[in-house]
Formats: structure tokens, C-alpha cells, sequence
């Protein structure tokens, strides 16, 4: 038996927990769960801002036009990371852009947290500031699918992670 290996109720080796892990651990499972949700979340802001840039003066709708662009080029890298999985070939880039600012200082997995620090003060600030309530039905439904996606998966691989740890 390998260190992988887990053992069933009756007492049987399998290796369908390695065929989980190794799903967790794909660029299509980390881009449909993680990074396509961070996309929407980042475009729905954007327009959000470009809306109240409209209504009030000031700098909000380029700040929202820039987050526009800037989530459609990490929408891109995601779909980019899908492709290349399903080719099973290594992707030569990362999932979104501020990661791939960290290839160049040799950090990308440290630039990613930096983009779900900001990503997440980005879902921070549309539920505090109330503008989560000026999105229309369809951008509620986009991001109702995009949480329920990012979260559900996630609780589904940390309970699965904590059961495999547990045996």
C-alpha cells in the first residue's frame, strides 16, 4: 500500500482518493472554482463603479473601465489554464495577471494571494458600500453562481481533505 493509498470501511485499499486529489489540484478545477469566480466578482465591480461613474462625478468610471479590462485579461489567463489542462499540457502563464507580475520577481504563488487579498476586499466592498444591491437580476444571478461555485468547492475539499487526514 501506498502512502496514498486510503483504506475503505471494509478494510480495502483505493486509490479513488488519489483521483479526487489529483482533480482538486488541476487548472481546470482551480479555474472554474477559484479563478473564473474571482473574474465576475472583479467585472461586476467594475461595471458597478462605471454605473455610479455615470451618476457622479469623479474618478470611478476609469477606475471601473481599468478593473473591467483588467478582470477580462485574468478571464482570459483562466480560460488560457482550462485549455492548456485539457491538452494536458503545462500552461506557460499564470491564472491571472498580478501572478503573473510575480513570475517575473520569481513569486507568482505570492502575487496570487496578493490577488485574492484584493479580490476578496473587492466582495468586501460591494457588500459594504450597499452596492451589491444596485446589480441587476442577471449580476445577481452572476454572482450567486460564482459564490455558490468558489464556496461550495471549497467546503467540498476541505471536508474531503479533513476525512482523508482523519483515516
Amino acid at each position: 500500500m501506498s502512502p496514498t493509498d486510503t483504506i475503505s470501511e471494509n478494510g480495502s485499499c483505493s486509490r479513488e482518493a488519489d483521483r479526487l486529489q489529483l482533480l482538486f489540484d488541476r487548472p481546470i478545477f482551480l479555474s472554474l472554482t477559484i479563478g473564473v469566480p474571482f473574474c465576475i466578482y472583479k467585472i461586476l465591480f467594475g461595471m458597478v463603479l462605471v454605473r455610479i461613474g455615470s451618476a457622479v462625478p469623479g474618478p470611478f468610471t476609469v477606475f471601473g473601465w481599468l478593473i473591467i479590462v483588467w478582470s477580462l485579461a485574468d478571464l482570459s489567463l483562466n480560460i488560457g489554464r482550462e485549455i492548456f489542462d485539457l491538452m494536458a499540457r503545462p500552461a506557460p502563464f499564470e491564472y491571472c495577471t498580478i501572478a503573473e507580475i510575480g513570475r517575473f520577481f520569481h513569486r507568482p504563488m505570492a502575487f496570487l494571494a496578493l490577488d485574492t487579498l484584493v479580490t476578496f476586499s473587492i466582495i468586501c466592498t460591494m457588500l459594504w458600500s450597499g452596492w451589491i444591491a444596485t446589480l441587476t437580476g442577471i449580476e445577481s444571478m452572476l454572482w450567486a453562481a460564482a459564490t455558490t461555485m468558489n464556496l461550495i468547492s471549497l467546503s467540498f475539499v476541505v471536508l474531503y481533505n479533513e476525512i482523508r487526514r482523519q483515516r
